[in-house]
C-alpha cells in the first residue's frame, strides 16, 4: 500500500502539470501522513541535505564546463577535425556527428548542449548534402545522448549521490558501453545511406581533406581534446576526485576558451555563468526533493517491498534485470533522465544488491536506459531540443530517430544478456 500512495500521488501532481520537484514533495508529503510521521523540521532537514554534498558540487562545474566549450570555440574545433577525418566519404557528415559526439561527450557530459552544438553545426551541411532533415536530427539527436554514458557524465553523479555508488567506478565503466552505442549508431546510419544511394541521384562526395588541413585541425582542436584526458588520467591515478575533476574542467575550459583561443569575452562570460546557475538550480532542487522522498521510502522498507514484488525473478539476475529495463523504457517515454535517477535508484540498488548484481554495472545500464528516453516521445527533452534547433515538428524527428533507437535499446540488452562487457573494461581501470 505504501507504493501505491507514493505512485498515485506523483502521478498525479504530474497529470496536473505540477511541476516534478514540487510532485516529488507533494509524494513525500503523502508519505508523511500515511505513515502517520509528519514533522515539518524533518521535511525542512532532509530538503537542506538533499542538496548538502560535496559529490554534488560536480553538477554545477560540468554544467559551466559544458557552457564554456559551446561558447569558446572547444567543440566547434571538435566538429572541424571530425569534418577533416571523414567529411569525405559517403554519409560521412553522419559518422562526423557520431565521432563529434563522443569526443565532446567527453568534454560536457550533457546530452541537450552537444546535441544542441551538433545540430546547429552540422544539421544544415548534412541537409545540404542530401539527406532527410528529418534522419539527420534523428541522427544528431540520437548521437548527442551518448554524453551522459562517456565521462565525464552529470547522470553519473546524480545516480553516484542518490544511491551511494563509486562516481568514479561509474565514470570508468561508462567508457564502452559508450562507445558500443556510438558503433550501433554508425552501423545503422551506414545502412541508410546504402538504402538513400539507391535511391536518389548519387551527389558528388566533398573533397578528401589534405594531410596539412588534418594537421592544422588537430593542432587547432589539441588545447580541448587535452581536457578529457586530464579528467580521465586525474581520475584513474587518483589525483582528484570526481567533484575536483570538474573544477579542474570548467577552469581548464575557461583558460584556453580565454588565453589560447580568445572566442569568449568577459560580456559572454556572465551569460554563460547565469544559464549554468540556472541549469544547476534546476538540478540541485529536483536532487533536494527526491531526498525527502527517499528518507521516506527507507523509512516505509520500500525496496523490501519491491523484493517481495520481484522475489520470483530474484534466482535469475538477467531475468530480474530485463524486468527492471523494460519498467524503466516504460517510464521513460514520460519522465526526464534526471527524475527517473532520483525516483526509481534510490529503490531499485538495494533489490539488485540482494540479487547479486555488481551495483555499478546496474548504474551503467539504469543510466543507459534514461538516456535512451532522452528521444523517446511523447517527453523526450533531447527531441525537443533537436526540434527547436532544425526547424522541424517533434513528431519528424522523432520518425528520423526510431531506427538509431532501436539500435540502442539492442545494445543495452546485449549488455543486459553479457555483463562482461561492461565488468572486464571496468577491471582494467580498478
Amino acid at each position: 500500500m505504501t507504493i501505491v500512495v507514493f505512485i498515485v500521488v506523483l502521478l498525479a501532481a504530474m497529470m496536473l502539470g505540477i511541476p516534478i520537484a514540487y510532485s516529488l514533495l507533494l509524494s513525500g508529503l503523502a508519505l508523511m501522513f500515511y505513515l502517520d510521521l509528519f514533522d515539518a523540521q524533518i521535511l525542512a532537514q532532509n530538503l537542506i541535505e538533499g542538496a548538502n554534498s560535496f559529490p554534488l558540487l560536480a553538477v554545477p562545474f560540468f554544467m559551466l564546463a559544458g557552457e564554456i566549450m559551446n561558447v569558446g570555440g572547444l567543440s566547434k574545433r571538435i566538429v572541424n577535425l571530425a569534418l577533416t577525418l571523414l567529411g569525405h566519404v559517403r554519409g560521412g557528415l553522419g559518422y562526423v556527428a557520431i565521432l563529434a559526439a563522443c569526443l565532446m561527450a567527453a568534454l560536457s557530459g550533457s546530452a541537450v548542449a552537444d546535441t544542441a552544438a551538433l545540430g546547429a553545426l552540422l544539421l544544415p551541411m548534412m541537409v545540404a548534402a542530401g539527406h532527410k532533415r528529418a534522419t539527420s536530427g534523428g541522427l544528431i539527436a540520437s548521437a548527442g545522448i551518448i554524453a551522459p554514458i562517456i565521462p565525464p557524465s552529470i547522470a553519473f553523479v546524480v545516480f553516484g549521490v542518490a544511491t551511494d555508488v563509486s562516481i568514479g567506478k561509474l565514470f570508468m565503466a561508462g567508457i564502452f558501453p559508450g562507445l558500443f552505442m556510438a558503433a550501433a549508431i554508425a552501423i545503422t546510419w551506414y545502412f541508410i545511406v546504402a538504402r538513400e544511394a539507391n535511391t536518389q541521384t548519387a551527389r558528388p562526395l566533398p573533397k578528401k581533406a589534405s594531410s596539412t588541413e588534418r594537421l592544422k585541425a588537430l593542432k587547432e582542436s589539441t588545447w580541448a581534446l587535452f581536457l578529457p584526458i586530464i579528467v580521465l588520467v586525474g581520475l584513474k591515478m587518483g589525483i582528484f576526485t570526481p567533484t575536483e575533476a570538474a573544477v579542474v574542467a570548467a577552469v581548464y575550459a575557461l583558460f584556453v576558451s580565454m588565453v589560447i583561443y580568445r572566442e569568449m569575452t568577459w560580456a559572454q562570460l556572465y551569460d554563460v555563468f547565469v544559464s549554468a546557475a540556472k541549469t544547476t538550480a534546476t538540478v540541485m532542487f529536483l536532487v533536494a526533493a527526491a531526498m525527502v522522498s527517499a528518507y521516506l521510502i527507507t523509512i516505509a522498507d520500500v525496496p523490501g517491498q519491491v523484493v517481495e514484488l520481484l522475489g520470483p525473478l530474484m534466482e535469475s539476475p538477467t531475468l530480474l534485470l530485463l524486468a527492471i529495463m523494460v519498467i524503466c523504457i516504460l517510464v521513460g517515454t514520460a519522465m526526464d533522465l534526471t527524475p527517473t535517477i532520483l525516483i526509481l535508484a534510490p529503490v531499485l540498488v538495494p533489490v539488485v544488491k540482494q540479487a547479486g548484481i555488481d551495483p555499478v554495472y546496474f548504474g551503467v545500464l539504469f543510466v543507459m536506459n534514461g538516456v535512451i528516453g532522452l528521444i523517446t516521445p511523447p517527453v523526450g527533452t533531447v527531441l525537443n531540443v533537436m526540434a527547436g534547433v532544425g526547424g522541424m515538428s517533434v513528431g519528424a524527428v522523432s520518425k528520423g530517430v526510431l531506427p538509431f533507437m532501436l539500435a540502442q535499446f539492442a545494445v543495452l540488452f546485449l549488455l543486459v544478456l553479457f555483463p562482461s562487457l561492461v565488468l572486464v573494461p571496468l577491471s582494467w581501470f580498478y
